[in-house]
């Protein structure tokens, strides 16, 4: 009778104990789950991205499991790697049915390289498969720090850009003072953006001084209802000491970035340059004249040392620049033309032109800001009789070195942003 009470006080002890241990396991809980993970800090592995090694955090929705896209250098969530089964009692038991990828986990570097496309509420641009952006190359001998050292195209111009070896970086070819791009867009060296339309099949003088003369040949088209035409430079002729140098595109039907479609020549004389990049062809006159190739195809740098350095580019109108700007361009003639980025070095204060006039000392602009595309007229007063003619109304050119009132204009050390759309440019030091 005794040990009853005693057996049944000895289970309501551990009764009292197990209630006390899940009561303390509840009281737990809500603390584990108040934990939160940092976010992961995460860095490109590409050292020829623009973001390599720079730190970058994993999303809020993937705190600890992401990795970067080098190409948009964005940080993308990845999917959890499935935990690798457990091993076999008897590995040669069951060795044919355990598939390979089950042996072990993947390497992380392959991750890295080849990241799955982020989540649907996060898009990130991608490109088409076969394209990206285009491989630069600093092409600047005297700048040995920075001499050929490759870099990508920024994602605003990712086909069209150089670069600046005082700097080291890329930049957009059309974006800076000396471009004349487009359905002829220039920027002037006061950095602001205009138009100059001229006339297709016409020759016209962009830049006249004393010693330098650079008149353009005019291609384009004119759709019906249009009161002017589509216009593009096709070639430029260009004059200075005692010498006529020429660079032009090649018409085209079929566009194709392997092909080469640039023409150049000398006093006259063909200039054949090997397609590869780096390719170089120095003239026998004092002072030399070069012509380096940027790319392996299609892009050139021609400098006349001392006087000036233009870097000309061939391109075609795409299809889709047809269809925005209403081009109307079929597969006749895909309209090859001339993108150009003029730096000149012995300029005077009288120089004129198109694009020279923006040179001069006096020079203040004519042209109507504060509108979407605006256009600079003097078709008469610019027009030149052939390519290697200087006798526009504002011509200067006389054949010979300007030794007094020079003037070196180089852009290197300006920040320049916009413009793309034609609303200007704006420029800082």
């Amino acid at each position: 009778m005794v040990r009853a009470p005693v057996q049944l006080g000895g289970a309501c002890i551990a009764l009292l104990l197990l209630a006390a241990a899940v009561a303390e396991a509840a009281a737990t809980t809500p603390a584990v789950k108040a934990v939160k993970h940092k976010p992961k800090k995460v860095k490109c592995k590409d050292k020829k991205s623009a973001c390599y090694h720079k730190d970058l955090f994993c999303p809020a929705s993937c705190p600890r499991t992401c990795v970067v896209d080098c190409s948009s250098c964005q940080p993308v969530c990845t999917p959890l790697q499935p935990s690798p089964p457990p091993s076999p009692k008897n590995p040669k038991k069951h060795a044919a049915r355990s598939p390979p990828s089950h042996s072990s986990s993947p390497p992380p570097a392959s991750v890295a390289k080849h990241p799955p496309p982020p989540p649907s509420s996060t898009p990130t641009p991608t490109l088409p498969s076969g394209g990206g952006a285009k491989k630069v190359r600093c092409m600047d001998e005297k700048k040995t720090s920075c001499y050929f050292r490759q870099f990508t195209c920024p994602a605003t111009c990712p086909q069209s850009c150089d670069v600046n070896c005082d700097t080291c970086r890329p930049v957009c070819s059309c974006d800076r003072p000396g471009a004349v791009c487009q359905d002829p867009r220039f920027i002037g060296a006061d950095g602001l953006t205009f138009y100059f339309h001229g006339k297709r099949d016409r020759d016209f003088c962009l830049v006249t001084d004393s010693n330098l003369h650079i008149n353009a040949h005019f291609i384009g088209k004119r759709n019906d209802g249009m009161r002017r035409d589509f216009t593009w430079v096709q070639s430029l002729g260009i004059l200075f000491d005692s010498h006529q140098l020429y660079v032009g595109a090649r018409r085209t039907a079929t566009w194709n970035d392997a092909v080469d479609r640039l023409d150049l020549s000398f006093d006259g004389e063909p200039i054949f340059l090997p397609e590869s990049e780096g390719a170089r062809w120095q003239s026998d006159s004092s002072p030399p004249v070069t012509v380096t190739r940027s790319q392996n195809t299609n892009v050139v740098s021609l400098e006349a040392e001392g006087n000036f350095r233009i870097k000309a580019a061939v391109v075609p109108i795409t299809q889709k620049d047809s269809m925005i700007h209403k081009y109307g361009i079929t597969e006749e003639d895909c309209f090859a033309h001339l993108d150009l980025s003029f730096k000149f070095y012995s300029l005077s204060g009288d120089v004129n032109g198109v694009l020279g006039q923006t040179y001069a000392s006096s020079y203040v602009s004519r042209v109507k800001m504060g509108v979407q595309m605006p256009v600079l007229g003097g078709d008469k007063e610019f027009s030149s009789s052939s390519l290697f003619a200087a006798d526009c109304a504002v011509a200067r050119f006389a054949g010979e070195g300007n030794n007094t009132a020079s003037q070196i204009f180089e852009f290197d050390d300006l920040d320049c942003a916009g413009g793309i759309s034609g609303g200007g440019v704006v420029c800082k030091r």
